[in-house]
């Protein structure tokens, strides 16, 4: 990530997001329109597509039950400690 800037930086900080519709509608206007105006930030928001596309196309197996358990575990372990961790 090579752009400069405040707008550059919140735009490719929040770029996983954008490119999996998890900003709401107006962080999504405003980084679509930063990407509008700025090359840079917009070669590295298709570049990152890109791979998003070919994980996606690569990732076709299902986890085994006991490894997908395992994982989920795991998270549910670290959201509990994160939870208490920031508890009064």
């Amino acid at each position: 990530m090579s752009c400069d800037g405040p707008d550059c930086e919140k735009a490719l900080r929040n770029l996983y997001n954008f490119l999996d519709h998890e900003l709401d509608g107006a962080s999504c206007d405003e980084i679509q329109t930063h990407l509008d105006d700025c090359s840079n930030c917009l070669t590295e928001y298709h570049l990152e597509e890109i791979v998003k596309s070919l994980v996606g196309r690569s990732c076709t197996e299902t986890a085994p039950p006991p490894l997908r358990d395992k994982v989920l575990y795991r998270i549910r372990s670290v959201q509990v400690e994160i939870r208490t961790e920031t508890l009064p």
